[in-house]
């Protein structure tokens, strides 16, 4: 790909800081992967995708071959439980400006990412690639979640009508540094957060929402950023593919819990507050198409990257996105 133009939507979040860093670290190497590249990190500074001329002005200014689209609105289950309708129409403008863009100026190659809550509630588990569409996803997240899944609609289409190469990735729960840990965010960097406040005010009691029995596949944001890299480079199909730890690294909330607790050095009691909603129960997805594609790949183990995020956030906290 030397020569590459490769443009990262949502480039100041999560995802896109990791993949930041991982670029940095393997030019730095003298990789020669990444020789020649120009990766392009944008934010919402750099306009707004909502809106169909800005994204056009964006693309027309850098001209890239190569996206990531990671840009969303996105939020935690209480938020999209008040704000489906918000979390459909904004999502599904976003993401039908960055592909038709991309179509537009002859991206070459583009890889979407979307979440397994698009996946049916009422299925059997684990979920694969194949059952994006086979049911209604949770009402608790139903607008993220449909709009979600219409960029596998999109890309299907540019595929039949175009011949594009758009394709899209499933992640699990993903968590790092960089995070939103504000109050409407996913419930890892929530617990870090507000375990943070517990320790800062000296409080014997660490109150977690719900009854901390849902079970969750939670995917280090380095891990997923070498895995996007490897995707733009490899997967050429414009079927979805999941990007999960394996079924066997599936963690309940108490223990992810647990796990930010054992990180702060907590010594106190957790309570769980069952007056709170859980939400959807599991989403176990399987990770046999990853694995058969790329067999070599490591995961880092749980308890070190919530050790390595609460480590992040203890020095950065006041400039974290709280």
């Amino acid at each position: 790909m030397s020569g590459s133009v490769i443009l990262v939507t949502g480039g100041s979040g999560l995802v896109g800081k990791a993949i930041n860093e991982i670029v940095l670290e393997e030019k730095s190497k003298g990789n020669k992967e990444y020789e020649n590249e120009n990766w392009i990190f944008l934010s919402s500074k750099d306009g707004d995708l909502r809106e169909r001329t800005a994204t056009e002005a964006i693309f027309d200014k850098h001209q890239p071959t190569h996206v990531i689209h990671l840009a969303a609105m996105v939020g935690g289950l209480f938020h999209n439980m008040e704000h489906n309708l918000d979390f459909f129409r904004e999502n599904m403008a976003i993401n039908d400006n960055v592909l038709n863009a991309s179509h537009k100026y002859d991206v070459k190659k583009v890889v979407s990412c979307l979440s397994t809550c698009i996946f049916p509630d009422k299925t059997t588990y684990p979920i694969d690639e194949s059952m994006v569409h086979n049911g209604p996803p949770h009402s608790s997240n139903y607008g993220y979640s449909y709009a979600k899944r219409m960029i596998d609609v999109l890309n299907r289409g540019y595929w039949q009508q175009h011949g594009r190469r758009f394709t899209s990735v499933v992640p699990c729960n993903v968590f790092g540094p960089h995070d939103n840990f504000s109050s409407t965010a996913h419930v890892l960097p929530a617990l870090v957060r507000r375990m943070h406040a517990a320790m800062q005010s000296g409080e014997s009691e660490f109150v977690v929402w719900g009854s901390g029995k849902p079970l969750r596949q939670f995917i280090y944001s380095r891990d997923l950023a070498r895995l996007f890299v490897w995707v733009l480079r490899h997967y050429d199909s414009v079927d979805p593919l999941i990007l999960s730890v394996d079924e066997s690294d599936e963690v309940s909330i108490s223990q992810a819990a647990e796990a930010i607790a054992a990180a702060f050095d907590f010594q106190g009691k957790i309570v769980y507050d069952t007056t709170r909603a859980d939400g959807q129960y599991k989403k176990t997805a399987s990770n046999k198409k990853l694995r058969e594609l790329c067999p070599e790949f490591t995961f880092t183990p749980f308890t070190t990257a919530v050790k390595e995020t609460v480590e992040w956030f203890k020095v950065n906290h006041e400039s974290a996105r709280l």
